[in-house]
C-alpha cells in the first residue's frame, strides 16, 4: 500500500513535546540493555551516526510486531520517517505546520517523475482557469540528456517537450538556454542531478536565479523540478555546499531513486514536494478503508511494503556519517579510475571528479581507429564486465563513450583489475586488422538477444570487411536507461 506522508514541522515536534506527548509510531522500546534503549526510534531526521546492524535489524522487527499487534499499517509508518528524513536531507522548509513537505515512495524514480510532472501540469492547469485563459498547450523545458522516463511522462501525460540541446563544449542542460524557452504555457523546467551520460550536476542555482528573474517580469509562476534519481544521495554527502535542493526557491519538487545510491534493492523511488500548494488537492485520494484515514497519490494502489523496510533500514542503519564515508570512498573511486584510464594516454574523461558529478566514469577514445567503444565493452564482456558503450543525446550523437558506474562493492582492488582488463581489450584489439573486427560484429549482431526475432523475419545485410562502424552508432539516443 502506498500512501501520501507529511514531513513534519519542527513547529510540530515542538509542541508536540511541549505537550508531553509521543507520536504513535514511536511507543515502544525495541533495543535491550544498550544505549538505544534509552534514545528516541529515528523518525524525522537522518541520524548523525551509524547504528549496528544488529540494532537496526531489531528496531525495525519490533516496529513490525507492534504495528501488525495494534493493527497500525506498518508500510505507513516506515515510509512517514523515510519522507521526513529525505525531505529534511534536501533543506525542506520546516518552519511552519501548514507549509510542511510531503512525499510519498514510488516504484522507482519513473513513477515519481510521471507523479510529479502530473502535479505541475495539474497546477498550470488549475493557474489558469482561474484567469479565464486557455489550458491545451503545456509545455515541459529539459535537456536533451534527460532519461527516457521523462520522455514517457510527455508521451502518457500530453505535454510538449522543449529540448535544450546538447553541444560539445555542454553534455547536459545549458541554464540560460532553458530559461529563454520558457513562456506562459510552462509547466515547469526539469533539472537533472547526476546526467545519465555522464553523470554531471546540472546547475539547479544559477537555474533557480535566471527564473526567479523571469517570473517576476512577466508574473508567471514556472518551478523548478530537480532529477536527483543517481544524485540525491550522493551529492548531500559530498558537496553539502551545493544549493541545488529546495534551499533554491523555485525547487518545487524532487525525486531520488532509492535503489541507485539509496542503496536499496531495485524498485523504490521517492518524490518529495515543497509543500502542501504544489501538489493540487484533486489528484490527492482520501480513503479509510484500511483502518485509518489515509492520504493516497500514486499510479498503482497495491505495493509490497518491503523496499520501504528495506530504505528505512539503510537510513538508520548508515546514518549521515556511514553515507558520507560510502560516498566518499567511491568519488575517491572514481577519481582514481579517471586518474588511471587518462595515464594510458588512450582516453579522454567526458565525466566531472572530484564529487562535482556522480562517481562514474565516463570516457572515449581520443584518436580514430578501427575500432570503436562498442568493440571495447564487446571486449570487456569477455573478462566478465558489463561495460556499456552508448551514442550521446540527440545533436551530439556522433559521440561515442564508455560508462563505468562506481557502486559500494567496486572496490580500488576490483578497480585495478577493471583497468588491467581495459589495457588487455586494446591491446588484442590494436593487433587485430579491420576485416577481423567488422567479422566479429556481425558475429555478435546475428547472435545477439535482439536479433534472435528481428533477423528471422527482416534479415539484415551482411556487414562488409570496409565498414569501421557498428551497427549501434546508426541508433538516435532518444534517452538512456
Amino acid at each position: 500500500m502506498v500512501f501520501l506522508s507529511n514531513a513534519i514541522s519542527n513547529a510540530r515536534i515542538e509542541e508536540s513535546h511541549s505537550k508531553g506527548e509521543l507520536h504513535h509510531d514511536a511507543v515502544e522500546t525495541t533495543i535491550y540493555g544498550t544505549r538505544w534503549a534509552s534514545e528516541d526510534i529515528p523518525r524525522f531526521d537522518l541520524p548523525e551516526d551509524e547504528m549496528p546492524s544488529n540494532v537496526a535489524y531489531r528496531l525495525i522487527k519490533d516496529d513490525l510486531a507492534f504495528s501488525w499487534d495494534n493493527h497500525i499499517p506498518s508500510s505507513h509508518l516506515f515510509q512517514n520517517r523515510c519522507v521526513n528524513m529525505i525531505a529534511r536531507l534536501y533543506h525542506a522548509p520546516m518552519h511552519s505546520a501548514e507549509e510542511e513537505a510531503l512525499g510519498c515512495s514510488t516504484v522507482g524514480s519513473s513513477e515519481a517523475i510521471i507523479l510529479a510532472t502530473l502535479a505541475m501540469k495539474r497546477r498550470w492547469q488549475n493557474a489558469r482557469k482561474e484567469k479565464g485563459l486557455p489550458t491545451d498547450k503545456p509545455n515541459l523545458i529539459l535537456g536533451a540528456n534527460c532519461q527516457v522516463a521523462w520522455h514517457k511522462a510527455i508521451e502518457y501525460l500530453e505535454i510538449e517537450a522543449r529540448e535544450v540541446e546538447c553541444t560539445e563544449d555542454c553534455l547536459c542542460m545549458d541554464p540560460k538556454k532553458a530559461v529563454d524557452l520558457v513562456d506562459e504555457n510552462t509547466i515547469g523546467i526539469c533539472a537533472i542531478l547526476g546526467s545519465t551520460y555522464t553523470g554531471h550536476y546540472e546547475d539547479v542555482k544559477t537555474l533557480n536565479t535566471l527564473l526567479e528573474e523571469k517570473n517576476q517580469e512577466n508574473g508567471w509562476d514556472v518551478g523548478i523540478h530537480v532529477d536527483a534519481a543517481s544524485g540525491g544521495f550522493v551529492a548531500p554527502f559530498t558537496v553539502p555546499e551545493l544549493e541545488w535542493d529546495f534551499r533554491c526557491s523555485r525547487v518545487v519538487s524532487i525525486n531520488v531513486s532509492g535503489h541507485k545510491y539509496g542503496m536499496t534493492y531495485a524498485g523504490v523511488g521517492w518524490c518529495i514536494w515543497r509543500g502542501p500548494e504544489y501538489l493540487p488537492k484533486s489528484l490527492v485520494f482520501n480513503i479509510n478503508y484500511l483502518g485509518s484515514d489515509q492520504a493516497s497519490f500514486t499510479l498503482n494502489f497495491s505495493k509490497g511494503a518491503a523496499h520501504v523496510i528495506a530504505q528505512y533500514y539503510v537510513l538508520i542503519r548508515l546514518g549521515k556519517s556511514g553515507f558520507k564515508k560510502i560516498m566518499s570512498n567511491l568519488t575517491a573511486t572514481a577519481d582514481h579510475l579517471a586518474d588511471r584510464l587518462k595515464a594510458t594516454g588512450r582516453f579522454e574523461i567526458m565525466s566531472e571528479g572530484q564529487g562535482r558529478g556522480l562517481p562514474l566514469v565516463a570516457f572515449r577514445l581520443k584518436d580514430e581507429h578501427h575500432y570503436n567503444e562498442f568493440d571495447i565493452s564487446s571486449k570487456l564482456r569477455e573478462r566478465g564486465w558489463i561495460v556499456p558503450a552508448y551514442t550521446m543525446a540527440p545533436n551530439v550523437e556522433h559521440i561515442k563513450m564508455l560508462r563505468v558506474v562506481v557502486r559500494e562493492d567496486f572496490s580500488r582492488s576490483r578497480c585495478e583489475i577493471l583497468v588491467k582488463d581495459i589495457i588487455a581489450a586494446l591491446r588484442a584489439l590494436d593487433a587485430s586488422d579491420r576485416e577481423a573486427v567488422a567479422k566479429r560484429r556481425e558475429h555478435i549482431e546475428e547472435h545477439s538477444h535482439s536479433s534472435i526475432y528481428s533477423n528471422s523475419v527482416n534479415p539484415k545485410p551482411k556487414t562488409t570487411g570496409t565498414e569501421s562502424e557498428s551497427t549501434e552508432d546508426s541508433k538516435t539516443a532518444q534517452g538512456i536507461c
